[in-house]
């Protein structure tokens, strides 16, 4: 299904879920691994100051800690990767998402993997995002229609065998995208799917058990008629949670069936169903026993000029010529 995995880390010297997460799938899908790290600033006007991931002072971005960082983290990968993989190590400075993006489209990845918005950020004194661009999965999401896989601290994949997947439905384009996804997943591991949608339950007595059986009747057709012809010849189980926050109840429909994914599909333009948009995606994420899979409708993606200057302190387009650290695992 993939030719190439981004995996973005935003550390050095430790040993990331969202790498060796990333490397299960590509060694699954003998796809190359390519692992990107941008050195966040502490400032918002001048992202060429960048934090020394060792001894935490202010250092300018140069060629020569590129080179240091990428070393550091080629040689810390490579005895611990699947063996046989291909991956490379890039590292950059910019806005996380922005960078991202950039060596995506680059690659042509077929999946970019990162972690959810925490606090080690903070922790760094560093700056994850300036101004109105929101955080690094929602700069990404907004703007990357290949599925996005979000990885939280707690979970370490071991395989990309996807036996059980779970899938958010709003009804929106995009979950139809995310639908889709599923069944080429299923397709290819022969795995089940559980289509997913809460039903909101306001207290009783204004809502009786009534109006609830109504409810849970009229959803199950239009979940049916919605759900059909995306997943079908595979095999699927629906389920309608009532609840009153989507991403709980997601999560523990996930952890009651044990699954190996949650997909869910994001950013439509219609109004009313952004579910899973931004920082509920992150909420989910964060939660979750298992990766999230984070699929964009093509047409709701939010556009963006790469080469447009995004460091103002600078004034101009950054220097993109970079230095590429490369390697094979072998045993």
């Amino acid at each position: 299904m993939f030719k190439h995995i981004l995996a973005a880390t935003d550390l050095v010297g430790v040993k990331d879920p969202v790498v060796t997460g990333a490397a299960a799938i590509a060694e699954t899908h003998q796809a190359k691994l390519n692992i990107l790290h941008v050195a966040e600033s502490s400032h918002e006007n001048n992202r060429h100051l960048v934090k020394d991931f060792k001894t935490g002072e202010e250092i300018n971005f140069s060629s020569a800690y590129q080179e240091i960082v990428q070393k550091e983290l080629f040689d810390f990968y490579k005895p611990i990767l699947p063996v046989g993989i291909d991956f490379d190590v890039q590292v950059v400075c910019g806005f996380p998402w922005e960078e991202i993006v950039r060596q995506s489209r680059h690659l042509n990845a077929g999946m970019i993997v990162l972690g959810p918005h925490s606090e080690r950020a903070a922790q760094r004194g560093t700056v994850r995002m300036a101004g109105k661009i929101g955080s690094t999965v929602e700069g990404v999401v907004m703007r990357e229609n290949c599925p996005v896989m979000i990885i939280n601290p707690s979970v370490h994949l071991s395989s990309a065998a996807f036996k059980k997947i779970v899938v958010g439905v709003d009804f929106s384009v995009s979950c139809e995208c995310a639908l889709f996804f599923a069944r080429k997943t299923a397709e290819k591991f022969g795995s089940k799917i559980f289509p997913f949608h809460m039903i909101p339950v306001p207290p009783y007595p204004k809502y009786t058990k009534e109006d609830s059986e109504a409810d849970l009747k009229n959803t199950k057709k239009r979940l049916e008629a919605f759900c059909r012809d995306l997943i079908k010849e595979t095999d699927y189980t629906y389920q309608i949670w009532g609840g009153a926050l989507p991403h709980l109840e997601l999560v523990k429909c996930a952890e009651k069936n044990n699954a190996d994914i949650i997909i869910l599909g994001s950013h439509t333009k219609k109004q009313g169903t952004k579910w899973y948009a931004g920082s509920a995606v992150e909420r989910t994420a964060f939660r979750a026993g298992c990766p999230v899979i984070v699929v964009t409708d093509p047409q709701a993606l939010v556009s963006w000029d790469e080469n447009a200057p995004n460091d103002p302190a600078i004034g101009k387009e950054k220097d993109r010529s970079i230095h590429v650290f490369t390697g094979k695992r072998h045993g």
